[in-house]
């Protein structure tokens, strides 16, 4: 937990420890068995034990209480998943039991009461936003309407990189990538690039932190109004600044003065969704719900959050362990040089080929998955799994880092990048093959996998084959920082840095 915690939780510990021998004994629901888990305290129950990086504390504790383990967050019965058989029965055999989201102070702020896609409840209005993000941001056509958007921007990234190289400089790849994504996501989404008088990239690291972030309002709600963390207020001050820029977009959109650079081959997102407001959501409903402001903003920080942020990050880790491990490197190179050659620069219609990239991307994003612990679903109903009773309203935590270290499936080498391990392997990471599933499965699976992807690859392939890097100040391979900085996604906790060399003839 935060250490602005640390007094509060001093304070509470001599009230805990006199209720602990009192509380209701918490290791069955009326006679029915839970399944197993550490200790609780009273009013906190095992908050105390996350820290600052949950998803590896709750790695080490499923080591001793297995892969569907019970602990209590606050006043909020969770249970925790750690392996790939006991994910498939919670997002695949009983999949719409545990479809739906918790109420979090984070979704009110951000997204307006859930109004968006990610943190919304199962039901109609969850299907019908999905079907809109699909249809005209996220299906595989659309994914290849955006081609020429991918090509002219990883191209300008490239000239960008290479003006540097001659002189040896130190580049911030973070940096670079970040505006790259944050270029082509704001060109898909919006239909143009943003102007430097609209600064998203903070707010949306604040968003995917604060989305992310164990807030002690959401588990012990009588401690609210006490704002102890001070994450209301972030909220308040990200959710303002997020729906001012959205805002001034949809006015702008209504007063026909939109700043378009270019007449756009598609359609964009943005135009697509403020065409409908103040239209009915389902003209066929008997109580016709019709979209307002709140809806499309909440919608736009979903999709802006999760394009920019996630895809950035997922570059960063693949790029770092490729920095980490130059044998790898040389093997990416390689291939890439043997399906392209060094004359010219990566396309689109490249990726299918590069069956390394594939592995490469496979072993980062097992590693380094880049929401650890999902979005958290909860469940409708009371059930019984694995002859462990499972209340209503249990919040359920998959643990997809811990799931991509399971020496079980992965063998003793679980934490080594060794993306050869998937080679003549049928496991994909579509949500199929519970042993890897960094974007989720089943219903609430992320709908944005394949552009994410298409992205992520390209990004990739062109640094790697365009370049050779180098970490700065002789630093060696293995004393690269691996830190992690845990959010709703896990980004690197610094920028990473190193220098390129321009290595393609002509």
């Amino acid at each position: 937990m935060p250490s602005t915690l640390a007094l509060f939780f001093v304070l509470l510990g001599t009230l805990c420890s006199f209720i602990y021998f009192f509380r209701t004994p918490t290791n069955n629901k009326n006679g029915r068995k839970l399944p197993p888990g550490p200790p609780q305290l009273p009013i906190i129950g095992n908050l105390h034990i996350l820290g600052n990086l949950p998803h590896q504390s709750l790695h080490r504790l499923a080591k001793k209480y297995g892969p569907i383990m019970s602990i209590k967050l606050g006043y909020v019965p969770t249970i925790v998943v750690s392996s790939a058989e006991a994910a498939e029965l919670f997002l695949k055999v009983h999949d719409v039991v545990f479809a739906s989201r918790p109420k979090v102070q984070s979704a009110d702020y951000l997204t307006c009461g859930a109004k968006g896609l990610a943190f919304t409840e199962y039901g109609s209005y969850w299907r019908t936003v999905r079907k809109w993000c699909i249809l005209h941001l996220l299906s595989a056509s659309k994914v290849e309407c955006f081609t020429l958007v991918r090509k002219e921007e990883t191209v300008l990234l490239v000239e960008s990189v290479r003006k540097t190289a001659p002189e040896a400089k130190t580049l911030n790849i973070s940096q670079q990538v970040g505006k790259v994504v944050e270029a082509i996501m704001s060109r898909v989404i919006f239909g143009r690039r943003m102007d430097d008088e609209i600064e998203f990239k903070p707010l949306i690291e604040e968003t995917m932190y604060l989305a992310g972030v164990f807030n002690l309002s959401d588990y012990v709600p009588l401690l609210a109004p006490l704002d102890l963390q001070g994450l209301k207020r972030r909220l308040k001050r990200t959710s303002n600044g997020l729906h001012a820029i959205f805002d001034k977009l949809i006015d702008e959109h209504e007063q026909g003065s939109t700043n378009t650079e270019e007449r756009n081959s598609y359609t964009d997102f943005f135009h697509v969704m403020v065409s409908l407001l103040n239209t009915p959501m389902n003209p066929t409903d008997k109580e016709q719900y019709i979209i307002g402001r709140e809806n499309i903003r909440a919608i736009l920080v979903d999709m802006v959050a999760a394009s920019f942020d996630t895809t950035t990050t997922a570059i960063e880790w693949t790029l770092s362990e490729l920095l980490r491990h130059p044998r790898v490197m040389t093997c990416l190179q390689q291939e890439l040089e043997t399906v392209i050659g060094r004359n010219r620069m990566v396309e689109e219609a490249d990726l299918p080929k590069l069956t390394y990239l594939d592995m490469v991307v496979k072993e980062s994003l097992r590693l380094h998955p880049v929401a650890p612990l999902l979005i958290p679903h909860e469940s409708t109903e009371d059930i019984t799994v694995t002859g462990y009773f499972i209340p209503k309203k249990s919040r359920i935590v998959v643990n997809t880092w811990s799931i991509g270290r399971d020496p079980k499936v992965w063998s003793d080498n679980a934490e080594e990048f060794f993306p050869e391990r998937f080679e003549d392997s049928s496991i994909d990471l579509r949500g199929h093959d519970f042993q890897l599933i960094p974007f989720g499965a089943g219903r609430r699976g992320c709908p944005g996998m394949q552009l994410g992807l298409t992205t992520m690859r390209l990004i990739i392939a062109q640094l790697v084959h365009c370049f050779d890097w180098e970490l700065p100040n002789a630093m060696l391979p293995n004393e690269l920082d691996m830190t992690e900085k845990f959010g709703l996604s896990v980004p690197r906790a610094e920028h990473l840095f190193a220098k390129p060399t321009y290595r393609l003839v002509g």
